[in-house]
């Protein structure tokens, strides 16, 4: 009976351990280090509670947006799942993908977007392309034509996030010109972008600290699985 109690907590204890790598999934983040990530101003980046945490303050306020970026390689076809959360639901942030860092030091490209509630929670941004900006508000389904004509379709109610201080998921999925996000097992968008001139196949990952008033955001379990 006691071995029996053993090889069942075994099992389950395995299972607690790979449930963010099975599939093929690859952590990105240790939990200790921002080793494999960087920033061009890491004096905003650092490790607290296990967590990647992005911070501005009065005294260190943040005037540009900041990106800190994951230095394994540029996403195409790709899965992602991360928790995150914004300290007293507050605050704006982001994780950057298939996308690439201009001379400014602003993200360029797809965003999946963290906001407390409103259009903009598990939006789908498309940032300084010179394409309108929210593509995919939430609880809606974009369809973007190849000459840029833009079809957006209502199809659920608007989700916000967990109360503060609770961990939310992040689940991003991009195949070819079709990509979802969901949060918290919701499908908060939905994009298929057949524009010939500004779809991206492929860029950078990145997580965003957005200018403006003090606040902090902070991101773990951070899996990544390349899609064939």
């Amino acid at each position: 009976m006691k071995r029996l109690l053993c090889t069942l907590t075994l099992i389950l204890l395995s299972g607690a351990t790979a449930s963010g790598e099975d599939e093929g999934f690859k952590s990105l983040f240790d939990g200790e280090t921002l080793e494999g990530w960087k920033a061009p101003d890491m004096s905003y980046w650092s490790v607290e509670e296990g967590a990647i945490t992005a911070q501005s303050t009065e005294q260190n306020p943040c005037t540009l947006n900041q990106f800190l970026v994951w230095q394994g390689g540029d996403v195409a076809d790709f899965e992602l799942k991360a928790k995150f959360r914004l300290a007293d639901n507050k605050g704006n942030s982001g994780i950057q993908f298939r996308s690439r860092i201009g001379s400014d030091g602003m993200g360029v490209g797809y965003q999946a977007d963290i906001l407390p509630g409103g259009a903009w929670c598990g939006a789908l941004a498309d940032e300084y392309t010179g394409r309108e900006t929210l593509m995919v508000p939430n609880g809606h389904k974009t369809v973007v034509d190849t000459d840029g004509t833009r079809t957006c379709t209502k199809v659920s109610e608007p989700i916000s996030l967990r109360k503060p201080g609770e961990w939310n998921d992040y689940h991003i999925s991009a195949r070819g010109r079709h990509m979802i996000l969901k949060i918290n097992g919701h499908v908060t968008a939905e994009f298929i972008d057949n524009d010939e001139k500004e779809f991206d196949p492929s860029g950078i990952l990145a997580l965003q600290l957005r200018s403006g008033p003090p606040m902090k955001v902070q991101f773990k379990e951070i899996y990544l699985k390349h899609l064939p």
